[in-house]
């Protein structure tokens, strides 16, 4: 079943610039980020991408108080997702629903916040939470949706750093092609800016980004970028074989024709062009595209100096004005930070719409785009309208410890 076609046909996020995709896709295309202020203990004032979605909407206050963040945005996507695909969903077999979700980091969350909690306790553990072992085990945001919705199928949280969203959606594709399920809900989530150790790791490492305008902070391929901004959020797909989507007329948002997840093996953060290259270049050789038939290149840069000059080299390599000059590259971090482990299933979120509006949304920040960065093909900051529209879409995702990940999504014509 390696060849079974595997559709996108729903989809559910919450984002700092909107809760769903049109709103999303309206505040890329104007240009307007949601970069905010926030109080971290121990270190003051910091700068993240919130997410202000309904929780309350899927889950009781009861609810809430056992469940974890990372577990609520992905209840709240989920929904979302299974509402906007149209299936049946109480005639639905739900063992053979499976649930792919990736996250960068889950139960230090928890852990942090308990430590902290009890501190002021002279560390007393009878204050520390029993509801603590079912929120931290590494399973729990997809666990939690499974509990939510009833579903009896397979869940997996998957553990991929900041290729995790491009690394769930993979997941569900082989498990769909398996016949190991027959629905699936896939993508990430993140509950980053709950716990001080993700910003001040990055703050130790000279990687957290500052300015005195929290909206212009995130700025990839700007000569003046200093690193990341920290955000929550989460994008959830309801993925189906073309056969089921076609026999049941769902909306066809895609379809996914090419992937690949590969290491670097050379170093724990610094990333390594040559095995992004490599990455690139098996995902279009599994989608049996050329690099010349890739209308975006959604780019992973994070806004760090050597991040970025790192991609935009494997970028310039793969896909060379000269031989691909319909290739368009850009970012989506610009506006709503580095969401983590929902980073790439967000940025692939931001481009789908593309296929129905052919509009390419830019990156935006860029004052004065550093030489290294210049691929030739970049989107900044304005929208560029393609009148012959778009249709292939190359999603990066990348993460510490060397991993890689490629996702091609094709606008379906049937």
């Amino acid at each position: 079943m390696q060849n079974t076609r595997i559709v996108i046909t729903g989809v559910g996020l919450t984002s700092p610039i909107g809760n769903t995709l049109a709103e999303m896709r309206t505040n890329l295309l104007a240009g307007r980020s949601n970069i905010v202020n926030i109080d971290m203990r121990y270190m003051g004032t910091v700068h993240a991408g919130v997410c202000d979605y309904d929780a309350r909407k899927y889950q009781s206050r009861r609810e809430l108080r056992h469940s974890t963040r990372a577990g609520s945005v992905a209840i709240y996507c989920s929904h979302e997702a299974v509402q906007d695909c149209g299936i049946d969903w109480d005639g639905l077999d739900k063992a053979r629903v499976g649930v792919y979700l990736g996250t960068t980091e889950h139960g230090n969350v928890e852990t942090e916040n308990e430590v902290y909690n009890i501190s002021k306790f002279d560390y007393d553990v009878r204050y520390w939470s029993h509801h603590h072992n079912p929120r931290t085990v590494a399973n729990n945001p997809a666990g939690e949706v499974t509990m939510n919705l009833g579903i009896t199928g397979p869940h997996y949280t998957i553990g991929a750093a900041c290729a995790a969203g491009n690394a769930g959606l993979i997941q569900a594709v082989q498990m769909l092609r398996l016949g190991e399920v027959d629905f699936a809900l896939a993508g990430g989530v993140s509950e980053s800016i709950h716990t001080f150790g993700i910003f001040a790791g990055f703050k130790s490492q000279g990687a957290l980004a500052h300015h005195e305008d929290s909206n212009r902070a995130s700025r990839p391929f700007d000569q003046a970028r200093n690193g990341i901004v920290v955000s929550e959020g989460g994008a959830i797909y309801t993925l189906e074989r073309l056969e089921d989507a076609q026999a049941r007329g769902a909306k066809i948002y895609g379809e996914i024709v090419g992937y690949h997840i590969n290491s670097d093996a050379t170093d724990a953060v610094l990333p390594n062009a040559e095995r992004q290259v490599e990455c690139m270049n098996a995902a279009l050789k599994k989608a049996g595209l050329q690099a010349k038939d890739i209308d975006i290149v959604s780019t992973h840069a994070t806004s760090t100096p050597a991040g970025d000059l790192q991609e935009c080299q494997a970028v310039r390599s793969v896909f060379p004005v000269e031989q691909c000059p319909t290739t368009r590259v850009n970012n989506a971090k610009s506006y709503i930070g580095h969401a983590m482990g929902a980073a790439g299933a967000l940025e692939l979120a931001a481009n789908l719409p593309s296929f129905e509006d052919s509009q390419i949304h830019p990156t935006i920040n860029v004052e004065n785009l550093d030489p290294g960065c210049d691929t030739g093909n970049l989107v900044l900051n304005e929208p560029e309208t393609r009148a012959e529209g778009i249709r292939t879409i190359l999603n990066n995702s990348f993460g510490m410890l060397g991993i890689n990940s490629c996702l091609i999504v094709q606008k379906w014509q049937g």
